[in-house]
């Protein structure tokens, strides 16, 4: 009890600043898909081009760099490691603004990539080292929040500023926003580690130190193989604001708004209420955690089914679209928190970045990517179904692994 209250003393001021960091980072990541309609019409983009930006090109950096970091977290100053990035991303955020096409597009959104590389696996490391296990899946549902409050403030700005001053100033007043906080984040506190100090181990050290572990205690890989298949789903997303406006009839400004303001109210709903369920459920065993998962993934994904073939006059389409949002915004969280659990003492930065190293390069670089090329020949309408598919069988896996975990050891008591 008293390890466990040293490691919450400060958690909430700590949770709610790294928390206020991935707003931001999510703010620079999203607001290209936000504004993706208004790119198309002026650089002549095609679906598929904005798969790749705010994919592939983006993703593969963003998830090597992870990687990376995810070693050095284990060793290094966590708060510096992170500031380094959001002076990086921020940049990088500033100068998109400058882009003429494609490939000056894809320059900058791969910088932003590097940047905020840095703050994952350090930032959920520091949650680890300073919240106890039967309040970490709220605690990273929190940090997570920043995804759908980020999202929310890039549609904000894109239906506000963009239709009025153009695609290009979203980007140059965002930039200098996150310059400001460099000097600040560098000198937050950095949690004393649990576990066992190491000194810092190359990329490849690291990910075969993992790998002995995932063969040791095979219900991490599959686990990790879980969350790559549902973030086909969550990734491909990104394309709705250009369906509401290509193949739903909405206005840009209107679907933005509307997107931003939904965007909130789900994604908070979910995160935290993804996280508190599953913690609830953890307490009566750490299985029961991924087992409660997969049941609120499976209501998501049949909720997500509905927005993409319901009319948008139908009464069930905004309702069918929170659930959604409210599910592919908020099982981030509870994953992370197994992943972490089942985690070797010592390497916890390094598996949960080589996990979100696996689930970047896999699900969230080629997801939006597909969806893209399918709804250049088929309708984006497809190619947004088309990734429920693997997501439907992630879930089945979250229950396999809980089940297993349930099998392999008793209920604490």
């Amino acid at each position: 009890m008293a390890d466990a209250a040293r490691r919450d003393d400060g958690g909430t001021r700590l949770v709610l600043g790294l928390c206020a960091l991935n707003v931001l980072a999510y703010v620079d990541r999203q607001l290209l898909a936000a504004l993706a309609p208004l790119l198309i019409a002026d650089l002549g983009l095609s679906r598929a081009d904005v798969g790749l930006l705010v994919g592939l090109t983006f993703i593969v950096v963003f998830a090597l760099g992870t990687g990376v970091v995810g070693s050095l977290a284990d060793s290094g100053s966590r708060p510096r490691l992170i500031a380094g990035g959001l002076a990086t991303w921020s940049a990088a955020t500033a100068l998109t603004g400058t882009a003429t096409g494609f490939a000056s597009l894809a320059f900058w959104r791969s910088l932003v990539g590097a940047g905020e590389a840095t703050l994952p696996a350090p930032a959920l490391s520091m949650i680890a080292d300073r919240v106890a296990p039967e309040r970490r899946g709220l605690a990273n549902g929190v940090f997570y929040a920043g995804i759908p409050v980020g999202f929310a403030l890039a549609f904000a700005l894109a239906g506000t500023m963009g239709p009025a001053l153009g695609w290009r100033a979203c980007f140059f007043v965002l930039g200098p926003l996150g310059l400001l906080g460099v000097f600040a984040v560098a000198r937050m506190a950095d949690p004393p580690r649990r576990g066992a100090a190491r000194p810092a181990a190359g990329v490849v050290e690291s990910f075969r130190a993992l790998a002995a572990a995932v063969a040791a205690r095979p219900a991490l890989g599959v686990l990790t193989l879980a969350g790559v298949l549902v973030v086909f789903a969550s990734a491909s997303s990104q394309h709705v604001i250009t369906w509401l406006v290509q193949e739903r009839g909405f206005e840009f400004r209107r679907a933005a708004l509307l997107s931003s303001g939904l965007m909130l109210a789900a994604g908070l709903a979910g995160n935290l209420g993804i996280g508190a369920l599953t913690d609830r459920a953890r307490r009566r065993h750490p299985g029961d955690r991924l087992l409660a998962l997969a049941g609120l993934a499976a209501l998501g994904l049949a909720a997500t089914f509905g927005f993409y073939t319901l009319s948008p006059g139908s009464p069930l389409f905004l309702p069918c679209w929170f659930v959604a949002q409210a599910f592919l915004l908020g099982w981030y969280g509870a994953w992370i928190a197994g992943i972490d659990e089942l985690a070797p003492e010592g390497r916890k930065a390094t598996s949960v970045g080589a996990a979100l190293l696996v689930l970047n390069l896999l699900g969230v670089a080629t997801g939006p990517w597909i969806t893209g090329l399918i709804g250049d020949r088929a309708g984006l309408g497809a190619g947004l179904l088309w990734s429920l598919a693997p997501a439907a069988l992630g879930a089945l896996l979250f229950a396999a692994v809980g089940l297993s975990e349930r099998r392999a050891a008793p209920a604490e008591g």
